[in-house]
């Protein structure tokens, strides 16, 4: 298990701090939505899911979701390695934030779509 990004002792500042230093990371509410949907996935059935992400980095995001409790990582012992990720049920608590970030999202996605008017 590897150690926690931010000290546990250090209190935040206040409860929305606590919230965000534990779901910030720029893949990890997409690797949180993902096993929210699709239930507990392999490594790659979640790097095929979240195409922009390194191997590296999606190795990280999975190491801190698991340090601070979010997302469970279960190795199973059999060869070639078996490992399977899900979400605990502090991450499954989640499950209204991510569901109101997506329908932000889906509200304002043509802002992604539109090239930028010129006002001149």
């Amino acid at each position: 298990m590897t150690k926690p990004r931010f000290p546990r002792h250090d209190s935040p500042g206040c409860a929305v701090e606590a919230a965000i230093n534990l779901i910030d990371g720029k893949w990890k509410c997409v690797v949180l939505w993902h096993l929210l949907v699709d239930g507990t996935l392999r490594f790659n059935e979640l790097r095929r899911r979240i195409p922009g992400v390194t191997q590296r980095m999606l190795t990280n995001q999975l190491r801190e979701l698991e340090a601070d409790g979010l997302i469970s990582r279960t190795v199973y012992p059999v060869v070639p390695p078996k490992v399977e990720y899900a979400l605990t049920d502090m991450g499954r608590g989640l499950e209204p934030i991510l569901s109101a970030l997506r329908d932000w999202g889906d509200k304002h996605m043509e802002l992604y779509k539109e090239p930028i008017k010129s006002t001149g």
